[in-house]
């Protein structure tokens, strides 16, 4: 089932039918472990409404949580990030992180620089070379369990980041810089490796460049990133964690405003934004 977080409350979408969760308070339904039972259990003596969310009530489907991501997952990822940072000696870090045990995890964003579907995503004024990064993200309870999964755009400013990896929070970390939605897929099952990720950029109404993968090439399982994360760390209210990218455009590729960014993964549907 999907939750979604919408401008008149929580709605919740089961097999086809809308709930309105009308005095759920979102920090406390998404910090609990039972999260499906939960929702089950809750929407079963209500009645369903004929009215589905629209693109222009959606918000973020998020409360008070931090935004973690884990970067270097993919094989693509790896390669482009050894590419970019070449030059400031620093390409074999990124091949080191790839092969280690420990993953690279890193903080995103507060739920304030968050944008939901049809929100407006940025790009840094003193970047050059700027690129959304299409995420599985998954959403974790205060034990450490996943609970449920959206889409994640991790915006990222591949210039400063290249110039030094020391640059990272500020490549990665900055107003509007993330976007979460359209909905939590709220599942007791995870999701199969066989999932489908496309992000497609358009640019004037046409597309300048789509690109797809699979769960099947994500290198860390996702369990795993959660358990180093919640490794000496506390999340009262839960927290989302991006799970890293495996679709990176072409090094010649930056976005500009007025780009639109659509990043879908089967199952939870499509988030789309625009640069501005």
């Amino acid at each position: 089932m999907r939750l979604y977080r919408t401008a008149s409350g929580i709605v919740v979408e089961k097999t086809g039918k809308h709930y309105v969760l009308r005095h759920a308070n979102l920090d406390t339904l998404l910090a609990r472990e039972d999260l499906y039972s939960h929702i089950s259990a809750a929407i079963a003596n209500l009645p369903a409404t004929a009215d589905a969310p629209t693109n222009t009530t959606l918000l973020a489907p998020i409360g008070s949580q931090e935004v973690w991501a884990a970067g270097v997952t993919y094989f693509r990822s790896r390669s482009a990030r050894m590419e970019e940072s070449k030059s400031a000696g620093g390409g074999d870090f990124y091949d080191r992180v790839y092969h280690a045990q420990r993953p690279e995890l890193f903080f995103k964003s507060t739920a304030s620089r968050v944008v939901g579907h049809g929100g407006k995503v940025a790009i840094r004024s003193d970047a050059k070379w700027s690129v959304p990064e299409p995420e599985l993200t998954l959403l974790c309870s205060p034990g450490g369990k996943i609970t449920g999964y959206t889409i994640g755009n991790d915006m990222s400013s591949r210039d400063i980041e290249g110039e030094n990896p020391l640059y990272l929070p500020q490549a990665k970390v900055y107003c509007h810089s993330c976007a979460l939605g359209p909905c939590i897929l709220v599942s007791d099952q995870p999701l199969p490796r066989s999932t489908h990720i496309e992000l497609e950029i358009l640019r004037g109404g046409v597309s300048a460049f789509r690109g797809e993968t699979t769960l099947e090439n994500l290198k860390r399982d996702p369990k795993e990133l959660v358990a180093y994360l919640y490794h000496d760390n506390v999340f009262p209210v839960g927290c989302f964690l991006l799970t890293g990218t495996g679709i990176v455009p072409p090094d010649a590729f930056t976005l500009y405003t007025g780009d639109e960014i659509r990043i879908s993964i089967e199952q939870i549907g499509t988030l789309s934004n625009v640069v501005g």
